[in-house]
C-alpha cells in the first residue's frame, strides 16, 4: 500500500473511492480529491499557505461555504476534509445562478462589514496592498500607471469586508437552489468591490469563452449588489460605481502585468486585456 493510501485510511477514507478533480482550464489534476467517508462524498484538499487559517478564522459557521470537517497533517502539508458541494461552476453563467452567487456573497459580506482584522491570519490587507503596489510596476504605459495610482488610493480608502480574493467563476458552484463559494486560498478583510470585480471582469459574451457572461447579466449584477448590500451602507450609487470601475480596471491590468513582467506581450490574451485596461483607464482619468 502506498503512503497516500495509508494516509487516506488513517482518516477513515477509502482509497478506492478517491478521484482527483481536474482543472476546467487545461484538464490537469488538482491536489483535490473526491473521497468517501462512511459512504458520504467529501472533498480532501491539500491546502495552500493561508487556507486553513482563513477557514478557522472566518468560515467556521459561514453561510454558502463548504463545511470544514477536520484538518490533518501529512508529509509536511496541511489537508482539509470538507463538505462536497453538488453543483456546476458559473463558467457558463445564467441569471438564476448569478443571483444565487450574489446572494451568497452579499450574506457573507454583510456579516463581516467593517469587521476588525484579526491577528490570527497572515493573509492581511497590508499584504494585499504590497502585492498590488508591486504589480503596478509592470504596466509600461503612462495612462495605465496614472489610473493604477487612482486605484491604489481607492483601495486604501474604501470600507472593508470579507472578500474572497480570487472569486473567479469556477470558484462558485451552483446546485440544489444554492451557490457555494469554494477555494478559499486567499481571503481577507478587503475593500468591498474586490470579490464582485473578480467575479464579473473576465466574463465574455462569446459562448466559446472560458467564462461566459452577457453584458445584460453583468449590469444586472452591478445593480443587484448595490441594491441588496451597498445602498444600506450610505454609499451613493455614483460613488459605488466609480469604485467598482477602478476595481474592474485592476482586474484587466492583471494580464497586462503578467505580459510585461514575463515578456509575453505578443499573446492574444495580453493584447485583449491591454485594450480593455486602456479603455477603462481613459474613462477613469
Amino acid at each position: 500500500m502506498d503512503n497516500f493510501s495509508s494516509f487516506l485510511k488513517s482518516l477513515g477514507l477509502s482509497p478506492e473511492d478517491c478521484t482527483a478533480f481536474r482543472s476546467e482550464e487545461d484538464g490537469s489534476e488538482y491536489s483535490v480529491w473526491r473521497v468517501s467517508l462512511n459512504g458520504t462524498p467529501c472533498v480532501l484538499k491539500r491546502a495552500k499557505a493561508f487556507e486553513a487559517q482563513i477557514y478557522q478564522t472566518y468560515l467556521s459557521n459561514a453561510p454558502s461555504v463548504p463545511r470544514l470537517y477536520r484538518t490533518a497533517e501529512w508529509e509536511g502539508n496541511c489537508y482539509l476534509l470538507m463538505e462536497y458541494a453538488e453543483g456546476e461552476s458559473m463558467c457558463r453563467c445564467d441569471r438564476a445562478s448569478l443571483t444565487l452567487a450574489l446572494d451568497a456573497l452579499i450574506a457573507l459580506q454583510e456579516r463581516f462589514w467593517n469587521a476588525r482584522e484579526p491577528s490570527s491570519v497572515d493573509y492581511t490587507f497590508d499584504l494585499t496592498l504590497t502585492r498590488r503596489i508591486d504589480r503596478g510596476r509592470y504596466l509600461a504605459d503612462p495612462l495605465l500607471e496614472r489610473a493604477y495610482g487612482d486605484f491604489l488610493s481607492c483601495y486604501q480608502a474604501l470600507p472593508r469586508t470579507l472578500c474572497h480574493d480570487d472569486l473567479l467563476p469556477f470558484n462558485v458552484l451552483v446546485g440544489n437552489g444554492r451557490a457555494v463559494l469554494i477555494d478559499w486560498e486567499v481571503a481577507a478583510l478587503l475593500p468591498y468591490p474586490t470579490s464582485l470585480a473578480r467575479l464579473l471582469a473576465h466574463g465574455e459574451s462569446d459562448p466559446n469563452a472560458l467564462f461566459v457572461l452577457s453584458d445584460e447579466d453583468r449590469e444586472f449584477a452591478v445593480t443587484y449588489y448595490y441594491e441588496h448590500l451597498i445602498a444600506s451602507k450610505g454609499i451613493s450609487y455614483e460613488d459605488y460605481r466609480r469604485a467598482l470601475d477602478r476595481f474592474l480596471f485592476y482586474e484587466y491590468c492583471e494580464w497586462v502585468m503578467l505580459g510585461v513582467k514575463y515578456g509575453d506581450t505578443d499573446s492574444p490574451r495580453y493584447r485583449r486585456y491591454r485594450e480593455l485596461a486602456r479603455s477603462a483607464a481613459a474613462k477613469l482619468c
